[in-house]
């Protein structure tokens, strides 16, 4: 009861780090089934394609180990030597199999799971000890599930077998009548066909078997709520900790654009909540940039810092808003702002080369459309 209670209560998916944590401690989807048919579908289209090389090598391990002449009989050694030589010759021959089924074996279950070292996986478990855990495997869904998959791969390949059996009967009986040669290649072509038509068989196994392999992996390392909050404080810090970081990013952010104020053309106000600072570099950018915007006391600290500087202020409630509500920082004016900004361009322009004396500088009203006008 208490084992189904937590396993309700798991109800979040693993996060990727709970997965990567897992890979480390060596817990990856594997699915044996895959492994089992890709080693049975090498062997068997191995035969397929070199059983008669392997035949070949076969029958002359055969008729070396018959053919000891009479003087050597009587060497205590001699049959010793010819049983190391046909030992090797056989290894040889059956080299070219066995490499292949050696190579899938190692190769097929990193299919599902990729490749995975992990020293805690090599540690003591003592958990595994535990004849109680032990029993929970047993009769628990894994186990309900494995039995259920080999009682449907004995069916499924016993009557493939049963079956291939049956149709090869008289294939079979008819190699006792033949030279060794020939009878040999003839049965590693029918072993190889016989494999090869067991192994569909538990190719149908494997599809079911590595879905659920994936899936069991999965729902066994779900997350309950509670461990999910855990693991998020964990990764991204807490709530108040993260807020004391945001905050020393947003007063380094505003230092920074601080820094830019000095070098605007000019700086568009409300006049007192808002305030942009606008810098305009012909041939370097399309339209005019926003070096630095904000509201009340930012806004108060952009004027100040601009005053000190010399940079001239602009009074235009309308185009200020605009300009803070429809563009980022460092990014360039909205085409429909265009206007707007080149006609207080060109009058901080005209009032610097008037040197300053604004009787001489007719002083515009800029229009600013409808769309961008805010309340």
């Amino acid at each position: 009861m208490a084992e189904q209670a937590d396993r309700d209560q798991r109800t979040e998916q693993p996060t990727p780090k709970r997965l990567q944590d897992a890979r480390e401690r060596g817990q990856v989807p594997r699915s044996r089934e895959l492994a089992g048919t890709a080693v049975m579908v090498s062997g068997a289209a191995t035969l397929l394609l070199a059983g008669g090389l392997l035949a070949g090598g076969l029958e002359s391990v055969m008729r070396s180990g018959l053919s000891l002449d009479r003087a050597a009989l009587a060497d205590p050694m001699a049959a010793l030597h010819a049983f190391n030589a046909a030992i090797v010759e056989s290894g040889l021959a059956m080299a070219p199999l066995l490499g292949i089924v050696f190579l899938v074996a190692m190769v097929a279950p990193l299919a599902t799971g990729g490749f995975v070292f992990s020293s805690k996986a090599l540690g003591p478990d003592l958990n595994r000890l535990n004849p109680i855990e032990g029993i929970k495997r047993v009769f628990g869904l894994q186990g309900l599930a494995e039995l259920a998959k080999a009682l449907a791969k004995f069916l499924v390949v016993g009557g493939t077998a049963a079956a291939v059996v049956w149709w090869m009967l008289p294939d079979m009986m008819a190699l006792s009548g033949m030279p060794t040669g020939p009878a040999l290649r003839g049965a590693a072509w029918l072993l190889g066909l016989a494999g090869l038509l067991m192994s569909a068989a538990l190719v149908l196994v494997a599809v079911v078997d590595v879905p659920f392999q994936v899936w069991s992996h999965k729902r066994n390392l779900r997350m309950t709520r509670q461990e999910l909050l855990d693991e998020i404080k964990q990764t991204e810090g807490r709530p108040e900790v993260r807020a004391r970081v945001r905050a020393a990013q947003r007063e380094l952010a505003r230092r920074r654009m601080m820094q830019d104020v000095p070098r605007a053309d000019v700086v568009v106000t409300n006049p007192t909540h808002y305030a942009v600072a606008l810098k305009y570099e012909p041939g370097r950018t399309r339209a005019p940039r926003v070096l630095a915007k904000g509201r009340d006391l930012v806004a108060l600290e952009i004027r100040r810092v601009a005053a000190e500087h010399g940079v001239p202020l602009f009074e235009a409630p309308p185009l200020a808003r605009a300009i803070y509500a429809t563009t980022e920082l460092g990014r360039e004016i909205p085409s429909g702002l265009y206007l707007a900004v080149a006609q207080v361009l060109t009058y901080v322009y005209q009032l610097r080369a008037a040197r300053g004396d604004a009787s001489r500088v007719r002083r515009p009203v800029p229009e600013v459309a409808e769309e961008y006008l805010q309340p």
